[in-house]
């Protein structure tokens, strides 16, 4: 299956805890009208009842069910999806097939507001988990993609914030005002826009756009 635009691959959109494929409606339309072939897929269940490696395995179904097996592909996963993305690139063989991945407000170092249920899902967001320790141990792979963090300081959901920062690719502070409106400031979408039409390279770098610009973070 071959994207509108042939210079760029499809693009899956991944959902939070909570969410359905329904949250990505400005991002899904401002990508949609700058060329890109976008998919979204609904979770089930979406709050937390089974694991994350659960959910992990249902992206690798529909992905397998909507392309062709040759067809490369970006994935953009917000919150939680995020981290079901990087399960199904680093577990269940995704670094064959995605070329970019970007995670929004992910908790890839766990979030505090996580202990406030023991619903599996949740269990493996919390802070020190067993999950994301073994998730951790060797996200050195992600270097084979362009993997992009885009995360903000405010973040009530992610705590503390910079939970969302890995130390490996490319980084992208958005001063957001809260969680759920990464999916909709300009700002974001911008940067997600840039993730996913850079050419692939192989080197870790740091942008900011905490001032309105692009460049090196010190």
């Amino acid at each position: 299956m071959n994207s509108i635009n042939q210079q760029y691959n499809p693009v899956l959109l991944i959902h939070g805890i909570g969410d359905t494929e329904a949250v990505f409606r400005k991002m899904r339309g401002y990508l949609q009208e700058k060329g890109w072939s976008v998919y979204a897929l609904n979770l089930v269940p979406n709050n937390g009842e089974v694991g994350l490696d659960v959910l992990a395995q249902q992206v690798a179904d529909y992905i397998a069910a909507t392309f062709e097996p040759e067809q490369k592909l970006d994935i953009v996963g917000f919150s939680m999806g995020g981290i079901v993305s990087r399960y199904y690139v680093q577990r269940l063989g995704g670094i064959e097939r995605v070329q970019r991945l970007v995670t929004i407000s992910s908790p890839h170092h766990g979030t505090y507001i996580a202990y406030g249920s023991w619903r599996p899902g949740c269990e493996q967001m919390r802070t020190h988990s067993n999950f994301l320790k073994d998730l951790n141990s060797d996200a050195v792979m992600l270097k084979q993609l362009n993997f992009t963090s885009i995360w903000t300081p405010y973040d009530l959901m992610i705590v503390p914030a910079n939970s969302s920062q890995m130390p490996i690719g490319t980084e992208v502070i958005i001063p957001a005002a809260s969680h759920p409106w990464m999916l909709t400031d300009s700002r974001s979408l911008a940067a997600v826009a840039t993730a996913l039409a850079e050419p692939m390279r192989n080197y870790s770098q740091k942008l900011s756009v905490e001032t309105g610009f692009r460049g090196e973070r010190v």
